[in-house]
């Protein structure tokens, strides 16, 4: 589920927090707080798989309050149980893996009744709530799992109650965070519905990728010298003021300057793009183009002497 887009975010993030704060934080810390941090961002995973299974648990004690209450109207006696008994909530309420780490994690939304109950307000006040209920014919798996691709795409996540909420709960989960996240959810529900054998997506693809954020930011620390050195040099041969380059900036630029000369199976293009990316969505108005004109520089000199091989 973490994949290096991902990765190379949070390698950036503590980067930053790390440079911030030398000499009390060490390298040593600076990796220990992106382990902390990759593992917190899976643990939003599993919040946010939660949640519908939470909100329909308390619709449905809400059908059955109105269904014991003095002098029910028909309508209370008789609801309509399609959103209680839809079928993708079931299947995560059942998952062992999912119940398991639930369990080991206390991942749980009960302990924030008034943000439940004003979630569950606006998913069932939604059109797509309202168009669910009264389609009879649509009525399966794939029906199920699509109305909560869409609550969490529509409703949920663009929420600023539920960016809040998040932010609350852990120092290491952002908005940016819950978009992202919110896309591996709805792909998992898509998976569910496809009768996957194995939905719910494991931390990492493979070994490669669980290691690839510790390696890529000791070598950013390692080369950081190097790399500003050639990066202060490539600033006044363009003749920018090197002292107004941001932190951000230089951070993202050494991050990749580091993982072109460190990692050979990552194509260049690959790396340029994600960083300037980085560069656009998290440092300056004008970043994206400066870090651009760089980079694509600095990979000229590198491959001059012989320091990138790769194409």
């Amino acid at each position: 589920m973490i994949n290096r887009v991902l990765i190379r975010t949070k390698v950036v993030q503590n980067l930053y927090s790390y440079m911030l704060t030398r000499p009390e934080r060490t390298l040593a810390n600076a990796l220990k707080d992106l382990d902390t941090c990759m593992e917190k961002t899976y643990e939003l995973y599993h919040y946010l798989m939660r949640l519908p299974v939470e909100l329909t648990h308390i619709q449905e004690m809400r059908l059955d309050e109105a269904r014991n209450k003095y002098l029910p109207t028909e309508e209370e006696l008789n609801p309509n149980m399609k959103f209680v008994n839809n079928r993708l909530v079931a299947a995560l309420a059942n998952d062992e893996q999912l119940q398991q780490f639930a369990q080991e994690h206390t991942v749980t939304w009960n302990d924030d009744p008034i943000f439940e109950r004003m979630m569950l307000d606006k998913v069932v006040k939604s059109d797509l709530y309202s168009d669910y209920m009264a389609d009879a014919e649509m009525d399966d798996m794939t029906s199920d799992s699509l109305l909560w691709q869409q609550l969490m795409k529509q409703v949920i996540l663009p929420d600023e109650n539920m960016a809040e909420a998040v932010e609350q709960r852990s120092l290491f989960w952002t908005e940016d965070d819950l978009d992202l996240i919110g896309q591996f959810v709805c792909k998992t529900f898509r998976r569910i519905a496809d009768g996957e054998e194995s939905p719910i997506m494991p931390m990492y693809k493979d070994d490669e990728d669980s290691e690839f954020g510790k390696e890529l930011l000791k070598a950013t620390v390692t080369l950081m010298p190097q790399n500003n050195e050639l990066i202060d040099q490539l600033v006044e041969d363009s003749r920018w003021d090197k002292d107004r380059i941001v932190l951000m900036d230089r951070i993202i630029m050494c991050t990749a300057l580091a993982e072109l000369c460190t990692f050979d199976k990552i194509p260049t293009a690959v790396t340029l793009n994600e960083y300037i990316e980085l560069a656009k969505n998290f440092s300056t108005a004008g970043s994206g183009q400066f870090v651009n004109g760089i980079l694509n520089n600095a990979v000229k000199q590198l491959r001059k002497d012989g320091k990138i091989l790769k194409r």
